[in-house]
Formats: C-alpha cells, sequence, structure tokens
C-alpha cells in the first residue's frame, strides 16, 4: 500500500492569489453590528476570509470587500444579524484564482 504526502496549504497564500471586484455602490452582505453578541462572536469564528472582528475595547466590524461568497454567514447566523445576503452583481465580488 502507498503513503499519500501530506499537502500543507498556506490559506493566506492561497487567498492572496484571488482578485476582487468591489462594488462599493452596493454592499453584497449588510451586518448588524449592534445585534447579539452571541451571533457576531459566530461569524467571527467560522468567516473562511476572517472579515468579521472585535477589537480589543470590543468594537466590531465587517468587510464584506474580501468576501469570499461562500455563504457561511448565512449559513451561521440565517437572518438573525444579517440583514442583507445576495450575490454581487455581474462582474464584481470574488475572482477564483489557481496557483
Amino acid at each position: 500500500m502507498s503513503k499519500i504526502a501530506p499537502i500543507t496549504v498556506n490559506v493566506d497564500e492561497a487567498l492572496a492569489l484571488d482578485k476582487y471586484e468591489v462594488d462599493e455602490a452596493n454592499a453584497h452582505i449588510e451586518v448588524d453590528l449592534e445585534g447579539d453578541l452571541e451571533e457576531f462572536l459566530k461569524l467571527v469564528r467560522v468567516c473562511p476570509a476572517a472579515l468579521y472582528k472585535i477589537d480589543e475595547e470590543g468594537n466590531r466590524s465587517f468587510d464584506y470587500a474580501g468576501c469570499l461568497e461562500c455563504g457561511t454567514c448565512r449559513i451561521a447566523c440565517g437572518d438573525t444579524i444579517i440583514k442583507k445576503w445576495e450575490n454581487p452583481q455581474p462582474t464584481m465580488g470574488v475572482e477564483y484564482r489557481f496557483g
């Protein structure tokens, strides 16, 4: 039986290959930053692009510009604090590239 060599992936390097066309006039995701803290903490934990953050003072922030459009936030929180989630307009959003 042959062994399969382990594959190591640097997620930051892989994400850096992607290209983003940000629609500055129309955010495709809107979040209630003042909503339930536990719901927001779910987003901090599950977002693969780490777009949801809480700083040392407890201030919450979110930046849709680096969104991978995976829908994880929508699945994790449904419509509890996610006020809007839709696919970006054509030619906008993420373009995946593989190195």
